[in-house]
């Protein structure tokens, strides 16, 4: 009974459009107080949740990330994915692509690169004759690239869901080739669409074009390299990287680049603790709601269940994929990631599959999740930055939802494209 209680009035709130983080606090509430458990353990389990010094990682990040996107670093680099790409087929998807793809590796998220490069580019496509449907397509889905390289926040969210006994380090590096596959394989679909609806080519401005953008570039991109290099070498923890970051990101813009102002510094401090304090409190009551699971042995009882279907690890990952899809059209990521993470990490790990590899399928299922209605937070800032409708949208994603699911099963059943460069850098 306590189950249906807690899962029962989850999805009733869910349903009527409460938002996520009240969901998850309301439905544990409502357990425990079924269960005659003092409510105070509600709030107790909140505050664990919370309360992990790897988690501090997260709010500079978007602090640093946020900072870079006011300080003119994605402009420029946009212009140096222009003179790389932009001569190819369709060559503003294929630009807009590629900085999703440099600038998640700045900002560790998705929603801040189809924010900030959708902004910028998604307008540009239009203006020169590229349809509203395909610049919004290309924008949300180049996004989740951001989510598997470093530094992506969510990662470090896996890690603590995991127990915080899993290397950070190896998730960043475990990220790195399938978001490579990832951009590759929709930069295949955006050419494809390009060619079925006769966009133009763009000419090649010259290496030397490309080597003075590449340069203008580079103070920027150098972070993608400090934050790496740093946790993977172990000069510094994940946490102290993310105030690397911010540091490294305030000298850029504001004596490098010089086009942070004070009144972009104030906005950047509010926005990155308005974002903050949202991703804590969906991480809090998701931590509640996850204890709740544990208490009441919802693991333990998955993975009699899995194994009561299949003994079979290539059906059981089909099945979890199957499951994480459907799941991710109505949830949000980091609360996905913190319920899901101790339910099925014991299921996999029964059928033999590394929780670095599985953490890598669980991220990839979850970014295909922010472009799938209706809690498509993704979806949603790229159809408002191009003014069309989720509907228009959807109706032509299918090439780079293709494209994405294609990377998702090779990095489902060929775990050396996740475990190889973690296992290079030991």
């Amino acid at each position: 009974m306590e189950l249906a209680i807690l899962f029962g009035s989850f999805a009733l709130l869910l349903l009527i459009g409460m938002p996520i983080a009240f969901c998850l606090g309301v439905a544990s509430l409502a357990t425990v107080l079924y269960m005659d458990v003092p409510p105070v353990v509600i709030f107790q389990q909140m505050n664990s949740g919370m309360n992990a010094f790897a988690m501090m990682a997260i709010p500079f990040f978007i602090y640093s990330g946020d900072l870079m996107i006011r300080g003119g670093i994605a402009e420029r680099l946009i212009a140096f994915a222009a003179a790389l790409v932009g001569h190819l087929r369709g060559g503003l998807g294929q630009v807009n692509i590629v900085t999703c793809t440099l600038f998640g590796g700045i900002s560790g998220s998705a929603v801040a690169d189809a924010s900030a490069v959708g902004g910028l580019m998604i307008p540009q496509m239009k203006k020169r004759g590229y349809d509203a449907d395909y610049a919004v397509n290309v924008t949300a889905n180049a996004a989740i690239i951001a989510l598997l390289i470093p530094p992506s926040h969510n990662m470090i969210i896996y890690s603590l869901a995991a127990g915080g006994n899993l290397s950070i380090a190896d998730l960043f590096t475990a990220g790195i080739i399938p978001g490579l596959m990832l951009a590759a394989s929709l930069m295949v679909a955006a050419y494809i669409v390009a060619v079925r609806r006769g966009y133009p080519a763009g000419t090649f401005p010259g290496w030397s074009m490309v080597g003075r953008t590449l340069v203008i570039a580079t103070p920027g991109l150098l972070l993608i390299g400090i934050i790496f290099g740093g946790v993977r070498s172990g000069i510094f923890t994940a946490t102290e990287s993310s105030c690397v970051a911010v540091v490294y990101a305030l000298f850029i813009t504001v004596l490098v680049y010089r086009q942070l102002s004070w009144t972009d510094f104030v906005e950047a401090t509010l926005g990155a603790v308005r974002t903050t304090a949202m991703v804590l409190l969906v991480i809090g009551t998701a931590g509640a709601f996850g204890w709740l699971m544990a208490f009441l042995q919802v693991p333990a009882q998955t993975v009699a269940f899995m194994k009561s279907i299949t003994n079979d690890p290539t059906v059981m990952l089909l099945l979890i994929n199957v499951i994480l899809i459907f799941l991710g059209t109505f949830m949000d990521m980091a609360p996905m990631i913190i319920i899901l993470t101790p339910i099925l990490l014991p299921v996999v790990k029964a059928f033999g599959v590394d929780p670095i590899h599985f953490g890598v399928i669980l991220i990839l299922n979850a970014g295909i999740g922010l472009n799938t209605p209706p809690v498509g937070s993704v979806q949603f800032v790229a159809c408002a930055i191009g003014k069309v409708s989720i509907g228009e949208s959807m109706r032509t994603i299918w090439p780079f939802y293709g494209a994405s699911i294609v990377v998702l099963l090779l990095v489902t059943y060929v775990p050396a494209f996740s475990l190889w460069l973690p296992a290079v850098f030991r």
